[in-house]
């Protein structure tokens, strides 16, 4: 018989205990230190620099910081192809990042950014006075930026800085009636956005499965789906990962993201791990467009029922049998934790099967019924998902398409 001291909920109490103190620690030592580092200079910074010093017709470009996604998006259709190119080439990581721009301008501007970046990788993968390990990163940062700089990849953001920020469209994002996006957890950067191995376990092969399988379920169905790993996740299961600091900056991020997506669009967002902390941050300032918010293999998302999160999005759970993340205590004890378990009864989710998905990143893999209830979530076809209980409470009041 396994000792009580053993157990992996022990262990986890062990190590909230100790990232409370060492949150203590931080908060009287080098947590200026961290904040203070976020007024340096970026790449992205010195593009929307430069913009607010433009001028276009000779008027000054439109002030980020008072001018609205709409007033962007009124800005832009005010000018020709040639304007807009021009702008692209000019300011490439601005209007690349930009809320109100139009979709193809961004994608566009993005792969000049990227192709500035890769330029700046190579440059670093030959100079001599890097270790043999920086060099080898900046090949393989190289290698990254010339994948997603491909002309069928449609990349709605990029940054550079550290481990870097990105998002990928699959579909038509200006003609869809529903957009999906997948909201992912720890350790997402650049480098992990995509992987060979254990691809459907990383964003893009999560979202091209969403998008595959939403056709597959409907073919008719105008729909698009987002990889987005436009925030900075916590990196590893340490202090980041137990608290919400992380989740309420890509909170923010996320709602500017939503807000600013073309047409009246529905939106279904699916929160994996981490993501579901963001997830619930953002819920209560979501705008209503956003239909559906869904979790998989979920520690929290900060509250103790799905009412409070003031959302009047639908919210449903799912977990498979394997996850680990289920033997994580959910509480929430001054500021370490995330809350209720989304799975329990008294969370009040509509709990969704998981059969066939195997471990913490298994969820998005296709021939699961997890990837399957996602797209019928995706495609507002309710009554076609699968509970996890066999009362099929997760349907309750809900008519076959919404």
């Amino acid at each position: 018989m396994t000792s009580f001291d053993s157990t992996p909920q022990l262990n986890v109490w062990r190590m909230l205990l100790a990232l409370a103190v060492v949150f203590v620690m931080l908060a009287t030592t080098g947590w200026t230190a961290v904040r203070n580092h976020q007024g340096a200079a970026t790449p992205l910074g010195a593009s929307q620099s430069a913009w607010e010093r433009g001028h276009m017709g000779g008027h000054r470009l439109p002030d980020l910081d008072r001018t609205t996604p709409a007033r962007l998006a009124d800005f832009f259709a005010s000018l020709d192809a040639r304007q807009s190119a021009r702008l692209a080439a000019r300011y490439p990581l601005a209007v690349g990042n930009m809320n109100g721009a139009p979709a193809e301008l961004r994608y566009r501007a993005n792969r000049i950014a990227l192709d500035q970046a890769r330029k700046v990788e190579l440059t670093r993968l030959h100079d001599q006075r890097l270790s043999a390990t920086g060099q080898r990163d900046a090949g393989r940062r190289m290698e990254r930026y010339e994948a997603l700089m491909s002309e069928d990849r449609r990349i709605l953001a990029f940054d550079p800085l550290g481990p870097g920020r990105v998002a990928e469209v699959f579909g038509d994002l200006d003609r869809a009636d529903r957009v999906s996006v997948v909201v992912p957890g720890v350790d997402t950067d650049l480098l992990t956005f995509q992987r060979t191995e254990r691809q459907y376990s990383a964003p893009v092969g999560m979202a091209k499965a969403l998008y595959d399988e939403e056709r597959s379920a409907d073919p008719r169905a105008h729909t698009a789906v987002i990889a987005w790993a436009d925030y900075t996740s916590p990196s590893g299961l340490g202090m980041d990962a137990a608290t919400g600091i992380r989740a309420e900056e890509g909170a923010v991020r996320l709602g500017a993201l939503v807000r600013a997506l073309p047409g009246h669009s529905r939106v279904a967002l699916y929160c994996h791990s981490y993501g579901s902390v963001v997830c619930g941050v953002a819920a209560p300032s979501l705008p209503a467009r956003v239909s559906d918010i869904a979790v998989a293999g979920s520690p929290g998302m900060r509250v103790e029922k799905a009412a409070n999160l003031r959302t009047s999005a639908r919210v449903w759970a799912t977990r498979d049998a394997d996850d680990w993340i289920q033997d994580v205590p959910h509480l929430e004890v001054g500021g370490l934790g995330h809350g209720a378990d989304p799975m329990s009864r008294a969370f009040g989710a509509r709990v969704l099967s998981a059969q066939g998905a195997k471990g913490h990143g298994g969820y998005f893999e296709p021939g699961t019924e997890s990837l399957r209830n996602f797209a019928e979530i995706g495609i507002g076809a309710y009554r076609a998902v699968r509970c996890a209980h066999k009362d099929d409470g997760c349907r309750k009041g809900l008519s076959g398409t919404v």
